[in-house]
């Protein structure tokens, strides 16, 4: 779908824009709120890999606060972190990549995936190949409450211009060399929202990234996400190797059913010939499955062909 027809539609536009607070047969979109935290969640903890051994090398997280020098996304500012391998060495190979959209949930040390410490551990064991991650947060801009449904749920390329035009280039800066130009060693993964704004951003640019992780995706009616079934089924194969995870208790509101939206998606990826996992578990709208798999995720997406 082209810019022009997706504006004619209207899909740029969401419901919360106008009314956020909206009721329709007496359910509302801030019924999420109870699916954040859920009875099915209590099985779902962190993996293993989650919790190094102490003489495992650490990698460097180096922070950004209030990072203002986007482009696409003009005048939003927003926090960015970096990590590092332990020992990366600048001038040898191209490092692979990893972005992460609300990345400073990814990050948390206490949190359920601790992506950083997961690295770390799975760089140890020769698992993935040195890998650096970026951790990036939406941006917050004056008078625009919207801002992260703007950058996540919009099905254009707009996200992953920003990311491949101005934070990437920013990242060869501080890490002292290129990135891997290897799709099928550049990751984008992300929760709910973040989750479709990674695989639109392969969906757009599969030469920019070959892999893609999302958790609870938001396939749902925010910004049109609910048409990519029919999308995937009807277009040409892009090669990108997807995996997926929601559950039983993930969101019901009125933009739409988690649960449904993934499974159709996941049933379109599987008919159009695509390279998928689909993992469907008992919990919420939050991280505590997918981080529980992480590890295996990684495995996963990076397996030989």
């Amino acid at each position: 779908m082209d810019l022009k027809t997706y504006e004619a539609f209207g899909l740029h536009r969401s419901m919360s824009d106008v009314d956020p607070t909206r009721v329709v047969n007496g359910r509302a979109n801030r019924e999420i709120q109870n699916a954040l935290a859920t009875p099915g969640d209590r099985q779902y903890h962190p993996n293993p890999e989650a919790y190094p051994s102490e003489d495992t090398p650490r990698g460097s997280v180096q922070s950004y606060r209030a990072w203002d020098r986007a482009r696409v996304f003009e005048g939003t500012t927003r926090d960015m972190w970096i990590y590092t391998p332990h020992g990366f060495d600048p001038a040898g190979p191209a490092p692979a990549l990893m972005v992460f959209q609300d990345g400073g949930g990814y990050l948390d040390r206490n949190g359920p995936v601790r992506a950083a410490a997961v690295f770390d551990t799975m760089l140890a064991a020769g698992e993935i190949p040195p890998t650096i991650g970026v951790f990036v947060m939406p941006g917050a801009k004056e008078g625009v409450p919207q801002q992260r449904s703007i950058e996540y749920d919009s099905v254009t390329d707009a996200y992953v211009r920003f990311i491949t035009e101005d934070v990437l280039p920013f990242v060869e800066g501080e890490i002292g060399c290129k990135l891997t130009t290897d799709p099928k060693r550049r990751t984008i993964c992300g929760i709910s929202s973040g989750g479709i704004c990674a695989f639109t951003a392969a969906w757009y640019r599969p030469d920019a990234f070959g892999r893609v992780v999302s958790h609870c995706g938001s396939f749902t009616a925010i910004r049109g996400g609910h048409n990519y079934p029919f999308l995937i089924r009807s277009t040409e194969r892009k090669p990108i190797r997807v995996w997926m995870q929601s559950g039983e208790a993930d969101a019901d509101i009125i933009l739409g059913s988690w649960p449904l939206a993934n499974k159709e998606v996941a049933a379109a990826l599987a008919f159009a010939g695509y390279d998928v996992t689909f993992v469907f578990g008992e919990g919420g709208h939050n991280l505590r499955h997918g981080g529980a798999l992480f590890a295996d995720t990684l495995r996963w997406l990076w397996r030989e062909e």
